[in-house]
């Protein structure tokens, strides 16, 4: 199954990553890879949400309505969004490093009979987005 995968160590506790990557209506101010025009409705396990997906700053957005499979306070988030033949499956994770350090990876995966149509048009893009939230995140943690 291909995927893609981004991690960086943040200066901060795993509590305020989380924070930071749930609350959803501060996004604007860190996030250029996702939006939600939705901000006010949570992420909540066996529901769905709408995204805008940015890959590329210049890119127009792409939307998205994936399943939320996981919310685990502090641990994890996992979401399905899936088009005829084609399945993608985002999953946080957060780990703790060390005394107010914290481990984000963002891992993608990719699944359908589509997805090796898809995969070779946006994996540079997609990449690039998931490093660029990563360290988005980073920087808006640090900043404190």
């Amino acid at each position: 199954m291909p995927s893609l995968y981004t991690e960086i160590e943040i200066n901060a506790p795993r509590a305020a990553v989380w924070d930071a990557l749930v609350r959803k209506r501060d996004w604007l101010y860190w996030n250029t890879y996702l939006y939600d025009r939705s901000p006010e409705r949570p992420f909540r396990q066996g529901e769905t949400v709408k995204l805008w997906l940015k890959r590329e700053s210049r890119e127009t957005e792409t939307e998205i309505e994936p399943l939320i499979t996981l919310v685990q306070p502090d641990v994890s988030l996992q979401w399905v969004y899936t088009a005829p033949g084609f399945r993608c499956q985002h999953g946080f994770e957060l780990q703790e490093v060390g005394r107010n350090r914290t481990r984000y990876t963002h891992r993608v995966r990719f699944s359908g009979a589509l997805s090796s149509v898809f995969l070779p048009f946006i994996r540079r893009e997609e990449q690039r987005g998931l490093r660029r939230m990563a360290q988005e995140l980073k920087r808006y943690l640090e900043k404190y």
